[in-house]
């Protein structure tokens, strides 16, 4: 158990901070981390319960206090802005540092993501049915858990990606620590975490949007979000579910170097 999240950094140039989706890890996104590293100093971050931070000591994985965590980070570098990408979990994150801490956050990339749950009655149903599901995460086993997780629709169309992915993709679940995804549901599941709808307008910097063109809900988002902010843009990734880094690497990795690029010519 831990205090600290675990960071890995590697690259050179403006600081580009990575963060994981749940039941992830630093290593599902360097695969697009590592396409940045010739124009980015890159940071990908273990999320509390994930990866190598694993379970935190004091166990405090609520979300703000993971936004806190991730400002120490910066702090702890000497980093003042930073430029953000996060998917699905990382990217309710990647928001959440935009609106809480817009002064350290120059630009967002929201890969699959959203502001969270509107409504208090339907955030509360969520809550119940995270904690229900950390429950039987802790009763049934992490093995049980990870099958389940990955028969989501959400994830049906990784389908795509072959069955020796798809394996590899299991185990990388397979390493996280149980206590820390059960502590994660609960602490900094969308339905603990607060509704951002009302607060886009506190993001100062540019925002890209990126969705599986196949992702149909979190499309909606994306426009329900783009709506609320600013300064946002889309992209809709072909050939692309929920994790579109992922199945359509070389799409995103366009989108979010032209994205970057435009945001370093408009800080000269």
């Amino acid at each position: 158990m831990t205090s600290r999240l675990h960071v890995e950094v590697e690259g050179n140039g403006p600081a580009l901070l990575l963060l994981h989706g749940f039941t992830g890890s630093t290593s599902t996104m360097w695969s697009l981390g590592r396409t940045l590293t010739d124009r980015r100093t890159v940071l990908a971050v273990d999320l509390p319960g994930h990866g190598r931070t694993g379970l935190l000591e004091p166990p405090d994985h609520r979300f703000e206090s993971t936004l806190d965590a991730l400002v120490r980070v910066l702090d702890q570098r000497d980093l003042g802005q930073v430029d953000v990408c996060g998917y699905s979990m990382g990217g309710r994150l990647a928001l959440g540092l935009a609106i809480r801490h817009p002064e350290r956050v120059r630009s967002t990339v929201l890969i699959g993501s959203t502001a969270g749950i509107a409504s208090d009655a339907e955030r509360a149903a969520r809550r119940r049915a995270d904690a229900d599901l950390a429950a039987e995460l802790l009763e049934r086993g992490l093995e049980w858990f990870v099958d389940h997780w990955m028969d989501l629709p959400l994830f049906a169309s990784q389908q795509r990606l072959g069955a020796r992915t798809l394996a590899e993709a299991r185990e990388q679940r397979l390493a996280n620590d149980p206590d820390g995804l059960a502590a994660s549901l609960l602490g900094s599941g969308t339905g603990s975490q607060p509704s951002f709808w009302g607060e886009l307008d506190a993001v100062l910097g540019p925002v890209l949007l990126v969705v599986g063109e196949e992702d149909a809900r979190y499309r909606r988002l994306a426009f329900r979000l783009a709506s609320g902010l600013v300064d946002a843009e889309i992209q809709v990734i072909a050939e692309a579910g929920h994790a579109a880094h992922v199945e359509n690497l070389p799409a995103v990795e366009e989108a979010v170097v032209s994205f970057l690029d435009d945001v370093d010519r408009s800080a000269t």
